[in-house]
């Protein structure tokens, strides 16, 4: 067995004494920007939580004889907390979420935490991150979303934020792509130009009825899918009770606590039918999925936003000045839509967005190319 490294212990040590200060800051900012004071109930705790394994670090680096420095949230962290200070807790819930499902393995092999508490509580804090990600944009507190935070298995939700970022992404690749295809054929701005602004708007349009169609089969089916339970509890309501008595002898009541809660909640079809959608389909049914026009209006926009990036040099430049000024402006954008995807990652900003550059002007050099082509093979 290798023999500890005193100078490796401590940097393990320190970083993962700032992984638990970030979390501990983020969670606060949280607490203070959630309106619902049961939730930030639960985000205060977690900072404490992360508090106080962040001493635990901090800790073992004085009795290894280095005074542990007083460590303040990283830039990825500000940032995280300024977005939820801003837009809200549920605005990085599905980041956070993802982080900690990430991490929560991080202790299971180290040494000093191993037969600690510490392996125990990350799995905690990630499973009920999880859940808390399972209440959906209407983020409403109830019985069932309460249960449901006890349970085992996480379901991830959807980032709105991410989901923002890859938009404008798809746009300006898309467009961009579409401009060096002309601008390999010919140098002609006016082309260039009507070439970027149609694509532009054919994508937006596309993402956007793609993203509404998709919403609303969503509502569809689990309208359909509370219809037919209402059918079947308006048919056969005691096989609805007993459905719901063996949900409730599932979250660890006994038989008779079970059979005496479903008892009571059958006998109000209106509570009965919100109840069994939410604990036995697992719907939100005041929310199904969100909005399909919201959704739509969204993805036209952040789509519309990328696809500036390489038409806006072409209103102001000529010739290869436009096609130059559209590449420089599209790198750049490229780069900081990369290094913004590394929030949510994790990874090394300057890397991710030099991998997003690459990827990018890839696809550029090849539309370019495949224009250059056809023209030379036209005018053969």
């Amino acid at each position: 067995m290798a023999k500890p490294d005193p100078r490796q212990d401590l940097s393990r040590y320190r970083r993962n004494q700032q992984g638990e200060v970030d979390s501990a800051a983020l969670y606060q900012a949280m607490a203070e920007a959630e309106a619902r004071p049961e939730l930030a109930a639960i985000y205060r705790r977690l900072a404490a939580a992360e508090a106080a394994h962040a001493q635990f670090w901090q800790r073992r680096q004085e009795r290894a004889g280095q005074p542990a420095p007083n460590l303040g949230p990283t830039w990825r962290a500000r940032i995280l907390i300024w977005l939820a200070r801003h837009l809200g807790a549920a605005s990085v819930l599905p980041t956070v979420a993802a982080r900690e499902s990430l991490d929560q393995t991080s202790y299971d092999d180290q040494r000093e935490s191993r037969h600690t508490d510490l392996p125990a509580q990350e799995r905690a804090h990630a499973r009920l991150l999880f859940r808390l990600t399972s209440m959906g944009n209407g983020g409403r507190w109830d019985g069932g979303t309460y249960a449901r935070l006890e349970g085992r298995h996480g379901a991830g939700g959807g980032n709105a934020l991410r989901a923002a970022v890859l938009g404008a992404n798809d746009g300006l690749v898309s467009t961009l792509s579409l401009v060096m295809g002309v601008a390999g054929a010919q140098f002609s701005n006016t082309a260039m130009l009507a070439t970027g602004l149609a694509g532009m708007l054919a994508g937006a349009c596309s993402m956007a009825m793609g993203e509404w169609i998709s919403v609303q089969s969503s509502r569809e089916m689990y309208a359909h899918q509370i219809a037919a339970e209402a059918e079947e509890l308006a048919e056969v309501p005691a096989e609805e009770q007993a459905e719901l008595a063996l949900i409730y002898q599932a979250k660890g009541f006994t038989a008779e606590e079970a059979a005496a809660i479903a008892a009571r909640v059958i006998q109000n079809q209106e509570t009965a039918l919100d109840t069994l959608t939410r604990e036995e389909l697992g719907i939100n049914p005041d929310d199904l999925g969100g909005s399909a026009g919201t959704a739509a209006l969204a993805s036209f926009a952040v789509f519309l936003v990328g696809a500036l990036i390489p038409i806006l040099p072409l209103l102001f430049l000529q010739g290869r000045a436009a096609v130059m000024g559209s590449a420089v402006a599209s790198a750049l954008g490229l780069f900081l839509i990369g290094a913004a995807i590394s929030i949510f990652t994790g990874r090394h900003p300057g890397r991710a967005g030099l991998r997003q550059l690459l990827i990018g002007m890839a696809a550029a050099a090849v539309t370019y190319g495949a224009g250059y082509a056809v023209e030379a093979w036209l005018a053969a």
